[in-house]
């Protein structure tokens, strides 16, 4: 019996230091992603519930810039502008952080901290955190990032969405000092652009 006992004392203890260390690697990435300057990337999604994505994408705080063939999207914290090259126009929103979470590949990463389960798996140099909701009221039901094993860089996150799998993999990631003017619209570089202001 006190074996059985120990045996299951110890199940619990590894299941325990599983999930800080995991939370820890996430705690280090989100710490990296969080530089005080800001960040940028490049990133390519592809799945059945954003369609096939490539672009570049500047951070600062809450404040985002992201670039692709189609579309530019810049958010100040508070307004959104989305210039579409096809029909030069400018959609001007207050957009919701349901929003905000479909431009932004890092917006998910901050999920963990709240209604899901974590485990660490060690993938050659690289860490893999499995996240899994604890209820089904999250957007999102699982989760698997990719962060590298010195840096703490995230190189892929693959998200299960209500239609399938999303793989977001992100590449030339920098720290810098980016200026705030970043993540605002000026109409003074988009002269022909028909503003449209939906707020």
């Amino acid at each position: 019996m006190k074996r059985i006992g120990m045996v299951f004392m110890l199940t619990l203890i590894c299941g325990v230091v599983t999930a800080q260390s995991a939370k820890n690697v996430l705690d280090k990435a989100v710490a990296v992603i969080n530089n005080k300057g800001g960040i940028s990337a490049d990133f390519q999604m592809t799945g059945k519930q954003y369609g096939n994505l490539s672009g570049s994408i500047a951070m600062k705080g809450p404040k985002i810039q992201v670039k692709s063939p189609q579309a530019i999207v810049w958010f100040n914290g508070k307004t959104m502008w989305t210039y579409i090259k096809k029909n030069q126009e400018v959609n001007v929103t207050t957009p919701t952080a349901k929003e905000i979470q479909a431009i932004n590949p890092y917006n998910f990463i901050n999920m963990y901290r709240k209604g899901y389960a974590c485990s660490l798996k060690k993938n050659g140099n690289n860490y893999q955190v499995h996240l899994t909701a604890t209820n089904n009221k999250q957007p999102i039901s699982e989760m698997i990032v990719t962060v590298n094993g010195k840096t703490y860089i995230i190189s892929q996150l693959r998200i299960k969405q209500p239609k399938g799998w999303t793989d977001i993999t992100i590449k030339n990631f920098k720290k810098a000092n980016i200026n705030d003017a970043v993540f605002t619209f000026n109409t003074k570089d988009y002269p022909q652009a028909e503003i449209i202001d939906l707020r």
